[in-house]
């Protein structure tokens, strides 16, 4: 019975066999599944009481013919309403069940013998439409019930009686359970395709926030450096060639990190991200002051502060109109916090329109970042004037300690 699908072909082609192992659920994706029409050869089993009919061995012939053929109907209807999605799980499957069953009583009382395998097939139509404690009570009072019957009512001998007992409450289980694993199956590989679905989405949003971070921050320098070495040039060619040289280093070193963020290896150090700040902000005339306290931190913080680093300077270059920025560091008590302050124009001069800007993409992304690891990233004006970023992180107690 457990080859109505195919699974010991499965088992010959590359389960079990000479081709090797393979892989169980794209060799189920390639099955199709059961839909009640591998159940219908199974009534062959009433053949034995069709030839006691065909020749007239049983009392009123026309009376169990009706009968069996009312027997037949109904567990093709069984079967299939069993399948379908229109009436499966509804009241119909049930009722034809009960009907069957009914007819199933009175053919094997009456008759016994030959008969007694239409508890097998009931059982089988059973098995397609029950599930779990309910088909477990349906087949143990079947199995029953066909014991009584061939034992006491008709005195089959005892293997005869133990053998149909235990194939009809069998029979039912196999098929529930074959079906149970298709449907597994089926769940799994709607799972399946709704992670990869989940992983496209998240790589896409990873890949977008890095190359928003890397690119914005890259160019901006770039920028403020080609000004301040158009600015240079006329009285003091070397610094302008210096510029021109940190931009050259900037440029390459943006091309290292689009490749790293494109595989998905890039992290980040803090310290060379403070660098760079040091040199953007003064490349801008911006007065920069950078303070640090407390122990080393993890390399998982220190990469996640260095976005925070990079994004925090690239809005105070860009849109602060700032002449001074703080960036301060302190790790203390299983926690590091990051605070970017400037005294730019924040939101007391200017339209609520720059305030949106400087809270855009760049810091909701890194807010996502944060919150991922447990931390938080808040923005807003500071405490005087200006604008401020503040980020905190746990910290693992070997370093915060």
């Amino acid at each position: 019975m457990v080859d109505m699908w195919g699974l010991r072909a499965w088992g010959r082609r590359g389960g079990c066999g000479e081709g090797g192992p393979r892989d169980f659920g794209e060799e189920i994706d390639r099955m199709k599944g059961p839909d009640g029409g591998s159940l219908i050869p199974w009534l062959l089993m009433a053949s034995g009481p069709a030839v006691d009919v065909a020749k007239d061995q049983v009392a009123h012939p026309w009376l169990a013919g009706t009968g069996l053929a009312v027997f037949c109907v109904l567990y093709v209807c069984a079967v299939r309403s069993g399948f379908s999605d229109r009436y499966k799980g509804g009241p119909v499957p049930v009722r034809l069940l009960i009907a069957q069953a009914a007819v199933t009583l009175a053919l094997t009382l009456a008759y016994g013998g030959n008969w007694l395998l239409l508890f097998p097939l009931l059982s089988l139509a059973c098995g397609v439409s029950a599930r779990g404690r309910r088909l477990g009570m349906v087949l143990i009072g079947l199995s029953v019930s066909s014991g009584v019957i061939s034992g006491m009512v008709h005195h089959e001998s005892f293997w005869n009686t133990a053998t149909l007992s235990y194939g009809t409450f069998l029979s039912g289980l196999v098929v529930s359970v074959i079906l149970t694993l298709f449907d597994a199956v089926h769940m799994l590989k709607a799972t399946r395709q709704e992670l990869a679905r989940s992983a496209v989405a998240e790589e896409r949003m990873r890949f977008s926030r890095d190359l928003h971070d890397l690119l914005g921050h890259t160019l901006s320098v770039i920028v403020v450096k080609s000004e301040a070495a158009r600015r240079l040039a006329p009285r003091d060619m070397d610094a302008a060639l210096t510029q021109v040289a940190d931009i050259e280093a900037v440029g390459r070193q943006a091309l290292t990190e689009i490749r790293e963020a494109v595989t998905g290896y890039r992290e980040g150090s803090l310290a060379t991200e403070l660098d760079r700040a040091r040199s953007a902000l003064s490349a801008s005339d911006i007065e920069v002051v950078v303070r640090e306290s407390g122990p080393p931190l993890p390399p998982q913080a220190e990469a996640l502060l260095g976005w925070v680093v990079r994004e925090g300077v690239t809005n105070v270059v860009r849109h602060s109109g700032a002449s001074s920025c703080e960036i301060e560091l302190r790790s203390a008590g299983g926690k590091a916090r990051l605070t970017i302050t400037d005294n730019g124009s924040g939101v007391n001069s200017a339209a609520a329109a720059t305030t949106a800007h400087r809270i855009g993409t760049g810091l909701k992304g890194l807010s996502e970042r944060l919150a991922a690891a447990g931390g938080s990233l808040d923005s807003g004006p500071a405490q005087r004037r200006g604008f401020q970023v503040t980020a905190e992180l746990p910290v693992e107690e070997e370093y915060a300690a």
